[in-house]
């Protein structure tokens, strides 16, 4: 799915209102991490990451790979943190209502 312009800065003002909810230390990026990830996601279709000191990964780095991955779109990288963002195919969770152009 890709995001306009529009959707991309709405989605990056509401990622700066969340508290990252899952960290990657120094032992990268897993298959538990992204389990964890891909379940989060799924709830709750935009999720702040920060990536820790002891991590080899920079939050770019992280961000690209964790977004390949989970079939996610990168929204915003800022120093050890990033956002992401994938639609969620639950029906019990309360979606994003994108902006259109």
């Amino acid at each position: 799915m890709a995001l306009t312009k529009k959707q991309v800065k709405q989605l990056r003002g509401m990622g700066q209102r969340i508290n990252p909810l899952i960290a990657i230390g120094k032992n990268d990026i897993t298959e538990t991490l992204i389990d964890q990830a891909d379940e989060t996601i799924e709830k709750r279709e935009l999720v702040k990451f920060t990536v820790q000191d002891g991590s080899m990964l920079t939050a770019r780095e992280a961000s690209e790979k964790l977004a390949e991955a989970l079939h996610a779109e990168v929204i915003q990288v800022i120093g050890n943190r990033f956002v992401l963002f994938r639609r969620s195919l639950r029906k019990d969770v309360e979606h994003i209502a994108l902006v259109r152009e």
